[in-house]
């Protein structure tokens, strides 16, 4: 492996870290609505800059723009539910496990794209991943709205990466499509703090800077992961962005106290064995 290969393989685990983090930090807030809204609003400034000093998309590129912009707010809306309902070492598994798995299936539906041995046996891993999530926790009625909802994420995250990864082929701009579908589909985060104007007063400046620094966090997990793109192949890439399942895990045992923690990390891990074969072998 070359030395970019080695950096850009460093970038993308910084990638993973950054994303689970970001997450992290959503699910431990005491205000996730409003945490959330800050995360969009920034990203929305941020997309504004980008606009800046970007060519603008193509025309052919707006209607995934305006496709995807609706795809992220429900998946924020189902990302809500899912921490209000379940742990971060459960649902974050669930909801980035399953979007791998989902893609690849409607590629088989819908794209008439035949998976290898190695993928059909990467979503049976997935699925047993999901399931000992699912089952191998303490409440039943409970756990199990939680597992809807991070199912419902995961269809989401897998529903705007197709979108994407077809409005990029066709912005001619990567970068203008990436800043419009952020300046876009922050938005949401006005409608927010509309609905929570009354308990806004209240949140002491430094939740504000920290919802700031997540939507900065998930930003730069973003663009860490495109830039490693230019020096490296997709497969490992995609592997080693996954590794998030695994942090985000470790970051529910360790730093939440989330139990039982030995199924939560066993399961991780299986789902995250499952995305390696999707990915990388498939």
């Amino acid at each position: 492996m070359g030395q970019h290969s080695d950096i850009a393989l460093l970038m993308v685990l910084a990638a993973a870290f950054l994303h689970a983090t970001w997450n992290a930090m959503l699910k431990h807030a005491a205000e996730r609505a409003v945490m959330m809204g800050v995360i969009a609003l920034t990203d929305m400034v941020i997309g504004f800059v980008i606009l800046c000093l970007v060519p603008v998309p193509a025309p052919e590129a707006w209607v995934f723009i305006f496709a995807s912009t609706i795809i992220h707010w429900f998946y924020y809306w189902f990302l809500l539910t899912s921490y209000r309902l379940g742990d971060l070492s459960q649902v974050y598994p669930i909801a980035r496990g399953s979007a791998p798995m989902l893609v690849s299936l409607g590629g088989l539906l819908f794209a008439g794209e035949r998976l290898n041995p190695a993928g059909w046996l990467g979503v049976g891993v997935v699925s047993v991943g999901i399931m000992a999530l699912w089952f191998g926790s303490r409440n039943g009625r409970s756990d199990t709205k939680a597992v809807g909802a991070a199912l419902l994420t995961g269809i989401t995250i897998a529903s705007y990466s197709v979108v994407d990864g077809l409005g990029v082929r066709v912005a001619d701009s990567p970068l203008g499509y990436i800043g419009w579908l952020f300046a876009v589909e922050g938005t949401i985060g006005f409608y927010i703090f509309h609905r929570a104007r009354g308990r806004l007063p209240s949140l002491p400046p430094r939740f504000y800077v920290s919802g700031v620094i997540g939507g900065a966090l998930s930003l730069a997990a973003y663009g860490l992961v495109i830039f490693a793109a230019t020096l490296a192949p997709l497969g490992p890439i995609s592997a080693v962005r996954e590794s998030s399942v695994l942090i985000a895990a470790l970051i529910g045992v360790i730093l939440f106290g989330e139990r039982p923690w030995r199924i939560r990390v066993f399961s991780a891990g299986i789902v995250l064995c499952g995305i390696l074969l999707l990915t990388v072998f498939s």
